[in-house]
Order: C-alpha cells, then structure tokens, then sequence
C-alpha cells in the first residue's frame, strides 16, 4: 500500500534527478495554455522525453524544481486506488507548505493506470493549479474521459516516433545539401532510418538488439494495452489479428477476410469481436488506419481501410516478407511521414488509384504516389497513369511521385508530375 513517506521520497527523486539529453522534436507543447495538456501515441515514442523536455524548459526559465512535481505513474512503486490521489496533494504541500499551489507545474507521465485518474485531474485543475502535463497510451481511452470529465479543457497532442527530420538531427544535425559529401551522409542515413524505424530508443542500437526491443514492444502493447485494459481472454486470436495487421501494412486490411481464415482453421471468434480489435489496436497506436476517399464522410468512414504500422522499423521486425517488400516499406515510412506532420490523409481507387490524397478541411490539396523503384517501364507507366488521373479528377495541376532514387520532372497531359527522391522530399516538406 502506498503512503505519503513514499511519495514524498519519489516526488524529491524526480526533483533532484538530472534529466537525459533532450532531442529536439518538431512538436512543441506550450508552457503556459491554462489548459490540460494532453500527450498521447504509441509507448516508447518520446512522450516521457517530452515531459522531460517541458520540465528543462521550465527550469531553465527559472522555474524552483520544488514547484515542479513529475510522476509516472507505471512506476512500481505508486500503486495507487483512485481514492488514494489525494495523498499526492498532501505529501506535495507537507513537503513544501510554503508554496503557493497555482504557481506549480503538475506533470503525470502514463496517468491511464489509475482509474479515476480524470476526476483527480478534474478537480486538480478547477481548484489548483491550471498548469497541467498529462501523458497516457491510449487514444481512445484519454478522448473518452476527455469528452465526458474534461470538456473544453484540454489540449491533445499525439505523439509518434521520430520522423526522419527528427531523425536527422539527432543522427547529422547541420548538414547543408549543397555540399554533396553532406547530401551523401544524409542519403545513406535515409537508408538507416528506413530499416531501422523512428523509435528513440532504438536508432543507436545494432540490428540484432533493435529486433529484440521491437518485439518487447509488441508484447507490451499486446498483454498491458491490449489484453489487460481491454479483458480480452482470446489471446492467441487478438495475438494473430494484430500479426496479420502488421503483416498487411499499406494494404487494404479486410476483418471478414481473417475471420473466413480464423473459421477455416477452427477457430470460434465473433466478427463482431474481430472489429473491436481493430479498433482497439488503432487506439492504442498499434496500427493507423486510412480510409478510402469519397465525396461522402460516411462512405469515407466505412470504406475498407488501409493499414500503416506505426512504425516501419517495428514492422520489419516482426514480419520477414513485410521486411523484404522494399515498396511497402518505403510507403509505410511515407504515410506514417504524413500521420507525424498533423496531415489528413486518404488514399483512392476506382480507376484513379493513388495512394495518398492529403486533405485540407476535406478539399483535396495533393495527390502523392509512392514507388521504391522506377526503372521497370510497366511500372512507370503505371504510376503515371494512376497519378494522372487522379489528377484530372480532383482538378489538380500537379501530382507527386516519391521513390528512392529518380528526381525530374515531367509533363503528361497537362499535368506537372515531380518525381522527387523520398530524402528531398520529406526534407523540403519539413521547412
């Protein structure tokens, strides 16, 4: 049972600690909003960091570490009941009874773990302090309490793996494209960031490392986010749907499909339960989905989705064949590119196949193919044609087509087609 000598021992930790070096990330949380700011994503993507970060930032402007009170709550020591969050109140102001409690910056790392976190949270905020960090790892769950406990409240920001300008300047900070020794560096770091994923915790490691924490990952997602939080009692089943949406990354996912494969083997699963799973797996960040475009929402939203992986890296681990299609790979990297900047993305198909239309405020602004390799002529004819028509059909004057290697620019009816390497592009979209 936790009380409040512990608390206090792990708040004055957290005060006295010196914090990691902190990696520049392209998301910047405001200090001072008079919001709850909410931070959620995928576990290991940098959320913690940060929170980190915000912290260095407050002291940094002056901030007295005995007004900042930081606490994770998957810490195994702070098992706490929901009425037990009142003793972090009282440990806080025993220790410093001097402090005026408005003034203090209140930062709750994984704060999903304890239920009834919103109601504390709730009434933290309403009565004192309205500087307010909170983290957890799953979408769903924090946008449902939200809803119900914190309207109007808040500000969400999701939180993804690195992007490769992210990447970037953690792995070849001050490179300057001109110079065609540095545009070789970041090259070849492209070709690292593709096989190795954005996972901070991951893009020093060797390879062989890199697999065993992707897999530690999976498992945690499984068993803690998924198993644990949801009740799920099908293991095995939950285990082989969330293999086979890993596996199908950049291609249309199809429930009815598995659940035909599941009945063929024997397997007794509702489709019903097979739809929560997707569900749940989009919540916990496990997988993005993106749907087909229409010009209705609601044939939009229930189209056939297309699944992405939340991490390519991750995916190379934990499916061979998914590891060693170059094409998917690279598509994968791309739409999760898109996901990380904030884009609303669809992708279209009947007789104007392309894979990516990014929307602003559901005017289609941009039409992006994506192709490892150009050289076969089939294949680059087939490309064009896709992006061509799309085009002409969304009333677009040009149209992009991102691979590894070609960079031109050609005109086919009418339509400018920019070929453009997958490095530049993601560099010059980033600036």
């Amino acid at each position: 049972m936790v009380n409040k000598e512990l608390i206090k021992n792990i708040i004055l930790d957290s005060q006295s600690r010196q914090y990691p070096e902190i990696w520049n990330r392209d998301l910047k949380i405001p200090l001072n909003s008079n919001k709850i700011v909410t931070l959620s994503g995928v576990r290991r993507s940098g959320k913690t960091y940060h929170l980190f970060g915000i912290i260095d930032e407050l002291r940094k402007k002056g901030v007295n570490s005995s007004r900042i009170l930081y606490l994770n709550f998957e810490d195994e020591r702070i098992t706490l009941t929901s009425e037990d969050f009142d003793l972090i109140l009282q440990s806080y102001m025993e220790l410093f009874p001097d402090l005026n409690l408005s003034d203090c910056y209140f930062l709750f790392d994984e704060v999903q773990e304890v239920d009834g976190w919103e109601k504390f949270v709730s009434r933290l905020y309403s009565s004192v302090s309205q500087n307010i960090f909170i983290t957890g790892s799953n979408s769903k769950l924090l946008s449902k309490e939200i809803a119900t406990t914190l309207r109007g409240r808040t500000l969400t920001y999701e939180v993804y793996p690195l992007s490769f300008a992210e990447y970037l300047e953690v792995m070849f900070p001050k490179f300057n494209l001109d110079k065609s020794k540095d545009r070789a560096k970041v090259i070849s770091y492209f070709a690292k960031f593709m096989r190795q994923g954005g996972f901070p915790e991951t893009i020093k490691m060797n390879k062989h490392l890199r697999n065993k924490v992707h897999q530690e990952y999976f498992n945690t997602m499984l068993f803690r986010d998924l198993v644990d939080r949801f009740k799920i009692s099908q293991i095995s089943i939950l285990k082989y749907f969330c293999k086979r949406l890993i596996a199908n990354s950049a291609d249309e996912f199809s429930v009815n499909k598995i659940f035909n494969d599941l009945k063929s083997q024997g397997y007794q699963v509702g489709k019903d339960s097979l739809y929560l799973y997707q569900d749940h797996v989009e919540a916990i960040y496990m997988c993005k989905l993106i749907s087909k475009y229409s010009h209705s929402i609601v044939k939009t939203e229930s189209s056939r989705k297309k699944s992405y992986v939340v991490d390519h890296g991750m995916g190379i681990s934990l499916d061979y064949k998914f590891g060693h299609d170059k094409g998917r790979v690279l598509e994968t990297l791309i739409g999760l590119e898109f996901i990380k900047s904030g884009k609303s993305i669809n992708y279209s198909q009947n007789g104007s196949e392309c894979d990516f239309l990014i929307l602003d405020k559901e005017k289609i602004q941009r039409a992006v193919q994506v192709c490892y390799n150009l050289d076969d002529e089939s294949t680059f004819n087939r490309e064009i044609k896709g992006l061509v028509k799309t085009c002409q059909k969304f009333d677009l004057k040009k149209g992009y087509i991102i691979n590894l290697e070609q960079d031109n620019t050609i005109l086919v009816d009418g339509i400018n087609i920019s070929i453009v390497p997958a490095w530049r592009y993601l560099i010059e979209n980033n600036r």
